[in-house]
C-alpha cells in the first residue's frame, strides 16, 4: 500500500515500528497503535503502553502483509481530519478529471 492511501485508512489496530526517531530511546520498537490523538500514538509495547509524539518519527506499518513508512509530521492531524482531508483530496483529483 503506498503512503497515501495509508495515509487514508485507520491505523488503530495495525503493527507499527518506529524507524528512525529524534529519540532515539524509541528507534527499532515495535507494537501495535491502540489509540491515535491529533499529535500521537499509543502503542502497546512488551505489555505496556507507551505514548510517542507523531511528528519527531518515522513509522513503518504493516497492513495486508505489505509495509510502508511514514514520517510522522504527514499523518499529524485527528484520525477523522486525517482520512476527510485525503478523502476531500480524492474527490477533487477526480471533479479535475471529469472536466466539472
Amino acid at each position: 500500500m503506498d503512503e497515501k492511501a495509508l495515509a487514508r485508512e485507520e491505523l488503530i489496530g495495525l503493527h507499527v515500528t518506529i524507524k528512525e526517531c529524534k529519540d532515539s530511546k524509541w528507534t527499532g520498537k515495535s507494537g501495535v497503535i491502540i489509540d491515535e490523538t491529533k499529535n500521537t500514538f499509543l502503542i502497546r509495547i512488551n505489555d505496556k503502553n507507551k505514548r510517542i509524539a507523531k511528528k519527531i518519527a518515522k513509522f513503518e506499518f504493516e497492513h495486508d502483509e505489505k509495509k510502508t513508512i511514514l514520517n510522522g509530521s504527514k499523518i499529524a492531524y485527528r484520525s477523522e481530519d486525517r482520512i476527510k482531508k485525503q478523502g476531500e483530496k480524492l474527490w477533487q483529483k477526480k471533479r479535475k478529471k471529469q472536466g466539472t
